[in-house]
């Protein structure tokens, strides 16, 4: 395994250090390429700091492993692998692959480099490492690696999530094949792409089913209504959760216009997302009204192709079952999207059990979990 880990290091390295020096764009030359480390081989491990670790954890591993950007680009990303106390069963510890929420699109943003995970998100994972589970959990592409974290760019995060899986595995740690896909918020979006691709991706697993909390959904055909001056409708955290969609959008599509919808102020914001983690972009953008980032109707131009493409969570392609669940009282992702989703999935043919609950955005995953635990256990029986 050191023989191999040596090799792996190598030949991204060098993979890494032919994208740097070749221009956006420009194909590689033939006499420098290397071939790429397969999605899911391990590049590095390492013992992860013990302030970005969990409770319960026997060992916390950060793990930088190869991807695949959305366009099957190779790319190097990062995440963390966390077992249980105890042996493990025979077979391996079933896996869980976590799907964090909003964090930030800059490298100090990812849950492997500088920023804790919140009381809420420890507790969560501590009950599922107590439960026998190991927890792997993708950073997505871009956030603590090369490249920009695109916010929302679900392909690019489910390849980073069935290929974390792999890595693990290739790492040598004592994991069993069945696993399964659990995320709130932006991870519940990641989750559903996720589930979407995870058989056909990883077929050497065995994937069993999906959990996602809070999952913006819609927000394709929510975004068009935006117009300059539109009213503040009360949502939490929607000029930073903006900010950070359109600096996606931006990275994604270099040859579409998209700052011409925004105003001088938008820009600005769409700037300083590309800096500022959750906290302290809120923390910016506080007193600035979400009416005063657009410059024109996102409805008009390119603009709602752009982000059906880029933001649109998927409707069918499920071959395993899929627990959705929502607040009643969400003030970040509106219910009512969620709910057109689990529509749209029912009539593609998925099993979904969408369920509501009365709560808020985040209180949802604690309402929620006696259920999940139900769904969880049958999931890997």
């Amino acid at each position: 395994m050191a023989v191999r880990g040596r090799w792996l290091r190598a030949a991204c390295c060098g993979a890494v250090l032919l994208a740097a020096l070749t221009p956006a764009g420009a194909a590689a030359s033939p006499v420098a390429s290397s071939t790429p480390p397969a999605p899911g081989s391990v590049i590095s491990q390492q013992p992860l700091p013990d302030e970005l670790s969990l409770p319960g954890a026997a060992t916390a591993t950060k793990l930088e492993y190869a991807t695949e950007w959305r366009s099957g680009e190779p790319t190097v990303a990062t995440g963390a692998l966390f077992l249980p106390e105890g042996d493990a069963p025979e077979g391996g510890w079933p896996v869980i692959a976590w799907a964090h929420g909003t964090t930030g699109v800059g490298d100090d943003c990812a849950l492997t480099t500088r920023t804790p995970r919140s009381d809420l998100e420890r507790t969560y994972l501590q009950h599922w490492l107590d439960s026998g589970y190991a927890v792997v959990s993708a950073d997505f592409p871009g956030l603590g690696s090369e490249g920009l974290h695109r916010y929302l760019d679900g392909p690019s995060a489910a390849n980073s999530i069935v290929d974390i899986v792999r890595a693990a595995r290739d790492g040598g740690a004592p994991l069993s094949e069945r696993w399964i896909v659990m995320g709130q918020s932006q991870g519940g979006h990641a989750a559903l792409h996720t589930a979407a691709i995870a058989t056909s991706r990883a077929p050497e697993l065995d994937f069993r089913g999906t959990v996602a909390t809070g999952a913006p959904a819609n927000l394709e055909r929510a975004f068009t209504i935006g117009v300059p001056g539109f009213p503040d409708p009360g949502l939490w955290g929607l000029v930073s959760f903006s900010g950070y969609i359109f600096a996606g959008l931006r990275d994604a599509y270099p040859e579409a216009d998209v700052e011409g919808y925004l105003t001088p102020t938008g820009r600005e914001v769409v700037d300083r997302a590309e800096e500022l983690c959750y906290d302290d972009l809120e923390e910016s953008v506080r007193d600035i009204p979400v009416g005063e980032l657009l410059a024109r109707p996102l409805a008009e131009g390119p603009m709602p192709a752009l982000l059906a493409d880029y933001l649109a969570a998927p409707a069918d392609g499920y071959d395993r079952p899929v627990f959705l669940a929502h607040g009643i009282h969400d003030v970040m992702v509106p219910l009512p999207l969620s709910a057109a989703l689990a529509a749209d999935m029912k009539a593609a043919g998925a099993d979904v059990d969408y369920r509501v609950y009365v709560a808020g955005h985040y209180t949802t995953v604690e309402r929620s979990r006696a259920d999940v635990d139900a769904f969880v256990t049958r999931s890997f029986e």
